[in-house]
């Protein structure tokens, strides 16, 4: 009985629910990645339309439903921190519909390629997949690196928020450089996931871009990194209302300081193996990719992983920091839905997630072995 009355806390609801998030976010970068991923490298990997289609059809199974972590992620913002959704949506709008655009023309793509045999419009379906692939994975990337820095919004005494920045301030240098590091995830998660799913010179220039993808990803993710430990201020909470006080950002103190996002690896240093995983995991992915996929897959989505961990313990407690006005900050801690709200929705993720979960390991296991030209032609008229 106590141990459900502590679960069910204020308190600790909202630590379940930020690990909760945690998780869509890597679900979403390790499932989705691939799909982005393999879609970036159609026009690089791929060189006649037979090996075009073979691409497009090793995600063409799966890749709607990989889309189910990104609905959730979404959801689950609105649902239990609905005032990081209010604000996101006002300050990354135009970001957020440039990026839902792209995405639109991924499954129109996806249906409309095959349509015809004439070269030229399944050409331009081809970039039009690259494109829709592309501007998430680089977009995605720019939002959290804006997110490190801070995000110039405010709010009011009714706790309406006003965004004061500008789509073209997202596009700044280290939020670049952060969307750099998640198109080489992306990358390095694909051509892992062709090595699966592919044969022959399709598979052979996939191997490469492993080692491509992951060397961007480990130099990116370095220089990322140095840059955020010696040239970006981070955030500290220095009073606030508590851990079980109403949802109310406007009532803490935060102050801006160097070397702020890296108090949490300093209080406890076990915590640095998070990062370091991010290098072992694309090592060791671009040394396994030729011999051992499935374990070159493992590393890849370790590293991927990883990489979101390193971002959300830097931050740790926060989730939207406010460079214009420290105080009002969102964290885990002040910008929740209410303790019923958070109970309830405990209850759904308990009951859904492992649903989700099965369904989706079942769809891989049936859909697993590589998919090759000769399938194609075969079944030419049921496949993309």
């Amino acid at each position: 009985m106590e141990f459900i009355q502590f679960l069910m806390s204020y308190e600790t609801l909202r630590v379940i629910w930020w690990l909760f998030l945690g998780v869509l976010l890597i679900g979403f970068a390790v499932m989705e990645g691939f799909d982005l991923g393999v879609a970036t490298l159609l026009p690089i990997v791929a060189r006649t339309d037979d090996e075009r289609r073979v691409l497009i059809n090793t995600v063409g199974p799966t890749w709607e439903g990989n889309q189910v972590w990104l609905i959730l992620g979404g959801g689950a913002i609105f649902a239990a921190y609905p005032l990081v959704y209010s604000a996101a949506f006002s300050g990354f709008f135009i970001a957020l519909i440039l990026t839902l655009f792209a995405l639109i023309l991924r499954p129109v793509g996806f249906s409309y390629r095959s349509k015809l045999p004439n070269a030229r419009w399944r050409n331009v379906w081809d970039w039009a997949l690259f494109v829709g692939a592309i501007v998430p994975s680089i977009v995605f990337g720019v939002a959290f690196g804006n997110l490190l820095q801070g995000v110039p919004f405010s709010f009011d005494e009714q706790l309406r928020v006003t965004y004061y920045g500008s789509f073209f301030g997202l596009l700044n240098p280290y939020g670049l450089l952060a969307g750099l590091v998640s198109l080489s995830m992306m990358l390095l998660q694909g051509s892992v996931f062709l090595q699966l799913k592919t044969e022959g010179e399709i598979r052979e220039r996939a191997r490469r871009w492993v080692g491509y993808s992951a060397l961007a990803l480990c130099v990116t993710f370095a220089l990322a990194g140095i840059w955020l430990t010696l040239g970006i201020d981070g955030y500290r909470i220095v009073a606030f209302a508590g851990t079980e006080a109403a949802s109310n950002p406007t009532t803490k103190q935060v102050v801006r300081e160097a070397g702020a996002w890296l108090a949490n690896y300093g209080a406890n240093p076990l915590l640095w193996v998070i990062p370091a995983l991010v290098f072992v995991g694309a090592f060791v992915a671009w040394k396994l990719a030729a011999t051992r996929p499935g374990l070159a897959f493992i590393a890849s989505s370790v590293a991927l992983g990883c990489v979101v961990l390193t971002a959300g313990v830097a931050m740790f407690p926060f989730l939207m920091p406010s460079s214009l006005e420290p105080g009002h900050s969102l964290t885990m801690w002040d910008s929740t839905s209410s303790l019923l709200t958070l109970r309830w929705m405990f209850w759904m993720v308990i009951i859904f997630l492992p649903i989700v979960i099965a369904y989706t390991s079942w769809v891989y296991r049936v859909m697993r072995g590589p998919v090759t030209a000769e399938d194609v032609r075969e079944h030419s008229a049921s496949m993309y």
